[in-house]
């Protein structure tokens, strides 16, 4: 039996490729611990392309609006020197826009949730007389209690040292604890700032940084092969673009809702709930639920029948989100089935937890549309085959 060039060429391989799969399999400990490691070193770049990501989605459309402004009857090199200063001008007027949103959610959030700590406060002061009215009769009436609690004998020396060295123990763990959380917070930080100065880099100089992009593809792959990563590409980035577009609308839209029932039905905490609502809603299917149980709890503090109405305005209104507004708004921008959709909140939030939730509808979007267009090729090319 002769072998061919070709079919020797993939053997080699195919050999080649078990060998690596085994010896990973045989040190996945350091496999992990380098895939641990790696992963630390490029997670500011990760961070950053994240960032860039969801930074584009509003630039692009700012730099549209702007680029409609610009004169038409001007010299050339103004218009070089007007395209040039497009885009940081849009980058300067979306970072804007996000510190503008951030500092009115503060703003709203903040006082709000001082005002309801401050009424819980009082509502629990308000009461505590009453609480001690209640126990003082209870132990008045009860003999048994009264002579369980004059039969304990209290060691007050021993208590005394258990407490001092209690209290030295925490101390110490306090501030380890808060070194330990300093250093994660500034590393946080750092982090965050590398990552915040690569995605400006990303978004600044990103039809250079794709036409890199294109030229390695097309100098290391197939013609075909390239195309065809260039279009899932294509797929991915529009797929996420509009998940984020139509999730961000929908909780404005479901926030707004909230506040302008409240304010007509007179519940407490309209304004906070609205936010809190249009806050959560952004993890898909289960956020706003969250939202629900925090604001009925506030509520509660304040008048328990208007909690009981509160749940109640929430089940309306999450009735009239799930069957109009969000197949609209929402699942239309990622052409996934309702129950594909549950999956995939399902499997990132196991995963992942709310960032997989976020994450795994979209690729599991772009998924469904690769799948279902091979499918369809390959039913097309059978049938014309039959015929």
């Amino acid at each position: 039996m002769t072998l061919d060039r070709e079919t020797l060429k993939k053997l080699r391989r195919l050999i080649v490729f078990t060998l690596v799969v085994f010896i990973l399999l045989w040190r996945i400990d350091a496999l992990m611990l380098a895939v641990k490691f790696v992963g630390g070193i490029l997670s500011p770049f990760f961070i950053g392309a994240a960032i860039a990501f969801i930074l584009s989605v509003p630039m692009t459309r700012i730099e549209k609006t702007l680029q409609k402004l610009k004169r038409d009857n001007v010299s050339e090199q103004t218009r070089k020197k007007q395209a040039g200063f497009l885009r940081p001008i849009s980058l300067i007027l979306t970072l804007l826009f996000v510190i503008a949103i951030v500092a009115v959610a503060v703003l709203v959030v903040f006082p709000e949730l001082g005002r309801t700590i401050s009424g819980l406060g009082r509502t629990i002061q308000s009461n505590l007389p009453k609480l001690a009215a209640y126990l003082n009769s209870v132990f008045e009436n009860n003999a048994e209690i009264s002579y369980w609690l004059g039969s304990l004998d209290f060691n007050w020396n021993s208590i005394l040292q258990q407490s001092i060295s209690f209290f030295r123990k925490g101390a110490n763990v306090i501030l380890g604890s808060a070194f330990s959380v300093a250093q994660s917070v500034f590393s946080g930080l750092t982090t965050f700032l590398i990552g915040f100065v690569f995605a400006c880099y990303i978004l600044v100089q990103k039809e250079k940084l794709a036409e890199q992009c294109r030229k390695i593809l097309f100098a290391y792959l197939k013609k075909e092969r390239a195309e065809h990563i260039l279009e899932v590409c294509a797929l991915t980035h529009k797929t996420f673009a509009n998940f984020l577009t139509g999730q961000c609308t929908e909780a404005v839209i479901l926030g707004a809702m909230f506040f302008a029932a409240m304010s007509i039905f007179r519940f407490p905490y309209a304004l906070l709930v609205g936010v809190l609502i249009a806050v959560t809603a952004l993890i898909p299917i289960f956020g706003a639920f969250i939202g629900c149980v925090v604001a009925a709890f506030l509520i509660l503090m304040v008048n328990p029948w208007q909690a009981l109405g509160f749940i109640v305005l929430f089940l309306v209104l999450q009735q009239v989100e799930g069957n109009f507004i969000y197949p609209h708004v929402v699942g239309g921008s990622v052409g996934l089935p309702s129950i594909w959709v549950l999956v995939a909140v399902t499997l990132g939030g196991s995963l992942m937890g709310i960032v997989g939730m976020l994450i795994f509808i979209p690729t599991l979007s772009v998924l469904y549309t690769l799948l279902r267009r091979d499918v369809y090729a390959r039913l097309a090319k059978k049938e014309k085959e039959q015929t």
